[in-house]
């Protein structure tokens, strides 16, 4: 199963060790999902975890080792050039939902506006997510 983490889904795994999306950075370090990643999804992590709220909570160093982290690795791919099937409400979400596509992976999402793109694309939060991987017969090469 291939999947792309909204930024926002790895920095809540970042702050609430214990939460969802904690859980789904060590189901993906067990190998239990492809998770595709982009210079473009790269890039707003970096600047998301460099803004002063964040930084309270998470220092620059211990940022600059996730960045790594995933660089090394996640699955890298080109970010597409072709538009997303669908267009979010906040154009700055497109790049995902084209990834994702692309790729034929799920988009795992907190956010509200993406979600509601659910029966249209495949879009789901951690929790369901994790459900998923769960239920998945650990034979299937999907």
């Amino acid at each position: 199963m291939r999947a792309v983490l909204d930024p926002n889904v790895i920095i809540s795994g970042l702050l609430s060790p214990d939460g969802n999306a904690a859980s789904l950075l060590g189901a993906w370090e067990r190998g239990e999902f492809e998770l595709i990643a982009s210079s473009a999804l790269l890039e707003e992590l970096e600047r998301d975890l460099a803004y002063r709220k964040l930084r309270r909570h998470i220092a620059e160093e211990e940022a600059q080792r996730v960045i790594r982290w995933l660089s090394e690795t996640a699955t890298i791919v080109l970010d597409p050039a072709d538009p997303p099937p669908i267009r979010s409400i906040d154009p700055g979400d497109d790049y995902l939902i084209a990834l994702a596509a692309s790729r034929k992976a799920i988009l795992v999402s907190g956010d509200r506006h993406l979600l509601e793109l659910g029966d249209r694309i495949p879009v789901i939060e951690p929790a369901l997510f994790l459900r998923h991987l769960s239920e998945q017969d650990p034979d299937s090469p999907d």
